[in-house]
Order: structure tokens, then C-alpha cells, then sequence
């Protein structure tokens, strides 16, 4: 085991404030055999380990992927007073005190879904101070449906240096009618954060274009586990009817879409017959509908999907919406594949139009992409060429370990600790289908 994996990790039991800088160096051009196991969604566990603050109960989660993201959401709830322990990919959690009510910036600063200990924390104790989130450098992505949705059950709130306060009125939340409606479409944060704090607010509450995401409906289920009770999700209308209290839960985490996502286009890309098990293929029929747009062949079973080599991929033009749509955290991932396809295909971004990080480096390898006005134009190439390149955020970075086993020579890929914030021993995992990634420790170049 490298130096660089041990201290991932040990990060499992020891603090992480500084992102290790480590690089991941591949070798291109390999063919991939066998099969590769889906881990947890990251973004289910993220709010799923948050709703342990409802209730003074013990609650267990399994299917739990060990991951940054995950290591940072549990050390925000050990700084609220929740008592954690692992066991392989399950964590037991127990609210031991409830005193401080403040999620650090330090901690909230490195990802996105630390806001989602909002709700939980304004419903249950009364009072929540939040440090405005980060993560990924994917454009704006603003807070004002989460302060929206609980201003609408009563809280008061405001923004002031840099976090978030709220305070829920005296005597408590209370239901109301609530639209989470925004200029990109429903937000799949503001849903959880708003249906979390709603469950436990004195009458109905109903959220209108609420988010329809497999992981909503994950969050969901496992609060109905707690006694909650909540109709509709997975449909843009949820219905929530308040209780007094929640009672602990054992709750598995469904399979991370995304990351089957990832994996199945490793094949594809490599032109490679790989099996992904342990994934749910109804949570991903838009993303398989481009894959067999592209001429790339699929065969899909319960929960396995396998890849089989065929001709060089076709171009086709791609739409990111919410689900059941295209998902936006398959976007960069696609863009990889396009490059090497036939043809030329438009990615149209509706979510983060931005979110073309990965475009800029993979030019570098020799794609040749236009990016203007939310839309990526690829023209396929035949074969792209190694390069040293750097990782932006999360998703581009699984984009260019793509490209990295697609290339010709070798790939060096900077700052890849992105990567571990939401893929569990990536390379460890696409080197047992033999793909040859090395991560090289910081220290080491």
C-alpha cells in the first residue's frame, strides 16, 4: 500500500483540515477485463449521516463508501455532538450532547453538501449556524431555495459573516406550502435540507417541484424508517405531516449512479468488456439511452450492467437536465468519450453552465472542443495523446482518468484528491481490471 493511500485511509480516524496533492500517473491504452463493484451513493450518505441529528436515538447506516466527503460530513456531526463509529462501510452515530449548534467553516468550506446539516439541526434543536458550503469551482450554485423552503415552515434567517443563521419561531417549525422552484430547475439539497426540517414541524407540509433524484427518494425512505411520514418522493410533489419525534434507523445506502456511470464508460472507452455489478440500471435509463445512442453496446441485467467492445463509438448531442434526465455529474465523463467518438457531438449544459472544467485539459490531450454558452462542441478524434494535466473538481477529474486509459503514453494527472471526495480507491479498483494508475505521493515528484 502507497504512502498517499494509507493516509486516506487514516483519515477515517484522524482530523483533515489540508487536501493531500498527491498524482495519479496512467498508462494508457490498456485493455480492461472482469467486473468492478459500485459502492455507496456519496449523494445519499451525505444527508443520510445528517438526519442522525432528528432524533436521540441510535441510528446504523450501511453501504456507506469511504470517501473525504464522507470523513468531512462525519467530523462536522462529531463538532454537533454525534458520537460515530466505523465498522468496515457502516457507521453507528448517537447524539451525545447538543450544545454547540455551529457547523465550522473549516469543515463546511470543503464541500457542497455540508449545508445539508441545516435542516436537520434547525428542526430538532431550534437554532442552526452554518458556514456557507464549497466544493467543486462548478459555477454559482446559491443557498436561497434551502433559505426559501425553511424561512417558508417559520425560521428566521439571514447571512452574516460568511454563515448562515436560522431560528425556528417559539413553539417550533410549522408545516406550510413550499415551491423550490429555481432558475436551473428543482435543487436536490434544497429538497432534502426542507423535507428534513419539515418532518418535524407541527402540521402538513408539501414541497412543489421538489427534486425527483433516486438519493431524495433514499433520504426519504430512510426518515420514513424514523417515523416520519412522507408521500411523494421521486415526484416533483412530496407531502410531509409533521411528528413529535423520530426514533433511531438502520438504513442502507442505494448504489452511487454516478460511479456506474464512470465505470461502464471505462469500458466503453477503452474498448473493453467490463461488468459493473451492484448498481441499480433504472436509476440511469437517460445516460443509457446516450451510451446506446453512441453504438456503444450494453447488456443490462438486475443490478449489473456490462460493456461490450464493438465498433469506434458514434457522436451524439447531449442535454443535461434534472432526473429522470440526462445527470449533470455524467457530463464531463461523456465529453471524454465523445473526443475519441466518430463524428461531432453537443454537450448542452442546463444545470451549471459552467461546468466545462474538463474541456481546457482535455485539449491539452489533443481533444478538439469548443466551449461557448453553456455548450461544449466536440469534433472526435481518432486518439488522444498523453499529457500532463490538472484536476479542477470532481467529476472532471474522472473525466481525464478516462482519457488517461484512453490515451496514447502517459497521463499525469495533478491534484487528483478531488477524485477521492467521491470515488472510493479508484485506481486501486480500475488496476484490478488492468488499467495501470499509480498514485504518486506529493512528496514524491
Amino acid at each position: 500500500m502507497l504512502p498517499a493511500q494509507r493516509r486516506l485511509h487514516g483519515l477515517l480516524l484522524s482530523p483533515y483540515t489540508i487536501p493531500v496533492m498527491d498524482t495519479f500517473r496512467i498508462t494508457g491504452r490498456r485493455k480492461l477485463s472482469g467486473s468492478i463493484t459500485v459502492r455507496g451513493a456519496k449523494n445519499s450518505a451525505l444527508p443520510i449521516l445528517a438526519t442522525s441529528l432528528l432524533t436521540d436515538s441510535p441510528c446504523s447506516f450501511s453501504n456507506i463508501p469511504l470517501l473525504r466527503d464522507i470523513q468531512t460530513q462525519v467530523k462536522i456531526l462529531n463538532t454537533l455532538g454525534v458520537e460515530t463509529s466505523w465498522k468496515g462501510r457502516s457507521i453507528a452515530t448517537k447524539v451525545r450532547d447538543s450544545y454547540n449548534n455551529t457547523a465550522p467553516y473549516e469543515l463546511v468550506s470543503q464541500m457542497r453538501a455540508g449545508i445539508c446539516v441545516l435542516g436537520p439541526l434547525l428542526a430538532k434543536r431550534g437554532e442552526a449556524i452554518v458556514s456557507l458550503p464549497g466544493g467543486c469551482v462548478i459555477g454559482e450554485r446559491p443557498i436561497d431555495l434551502h433559505m426559501r423552503g425553511l424561512r417558508a415552515l417559520g425560521a428566521e434567517m439571514h447571512v452574516e459573516h460568511g454563515y448562515v443563521h436560522a431560528k425556528a419561531p417559539k413553539g417550533g417549525l410549522v408545516g406550510a406550502e413550499i415551491y423550490l422552484g429555481g432558475t436551473h430547475g428543482s435543487s436536490v439539497l434544497a429538497t432534502e435540507n426542507v423535507m428534513s426540517a419539515a418532518v418535524l414541524a407541527k402540521g402538513t407540509t408539501t414541497i412543489e417541484c421538489a427534486a425527483c433524484e433516486p438519493e431524495v427518494v433514499d433520504v426519504a425512505n430512510c426518515l420514513i424508517s424514523m417515523g416520519a411520514k412522507i408521500t411523494g418522493a421521486g415526484s416533483p410533489l412530496i407531502t410531509i405531516r409533521g411528528v413529535k419525534k423520530l426514533r433511531g434507523a438502520q438504513h442502507r445506502v442505494i448504489p452511487d449512479r454516478i460511479e456506474a456511470g464512470t465505470f461502464l464508460l471505462a469500458g466503453a472507452i477503452t474498448g473493453s468488456e467490463i461488468t459493473v455489478k451492484g448498481c441499480n440500471p433504472s436509476h440511469l435509463l437517460a445516460f443509457l439511452d446516450v451510451v446506446r445512442q453512441m453504438g456503444i453496446e450494453v447488456e443490462r441485467g438486475k443490478t449489473s450492467l456490462t460493456v461490450r467492445p464493438g465498433k469506434r463509438p458514434q457522436a451524439c448531442d447531449v442535454v443535461t437536465l434534472p432526473y429522470p434526465a440526462f445527470p449533470t455529474d455524467l457530463q464531463a465523463q461523456t465529453m471524454a468519450m465523445q473526443c475519441v467518438s466518430q463524428g461531432t457531438g453537443i454537450i448542452t449544459e442546463r444545470i451549471y453552465p459552467e461546468r466545462f472544467m474538463a474541456a481546457a485539459e482535455l485539449k491539452r490531450m489533443g481533444a478538439n472542443i469548443t466551449v461557448s454558452n453553456g455548450q461544449a462542441v466536440i469534433q472526435g478524434i481518432s486518439a488522444l495523446s498523453g499529457a500532463e494535466i490538472m484536476a479542477s473538481d470532481l467529476r472532471a477529474s474522472a473525466a481525464l482518468v478516462l482519457a488517461g486509459l484512453a490515451a496514447k503514453g502517459e497521463t499525469l494527472i495533478r491534484r487528483i484528491y478531488h477524485i477521492d471526495r467521491g470515488y472510493e480507491r479508484i485506481e486501486e479498483r480500475l488496476n484490478a481490471l488492468g488499467a495501470k494508475i499509480e498514485r504518486i505521493p506529493e512528496n514524491e515528484l
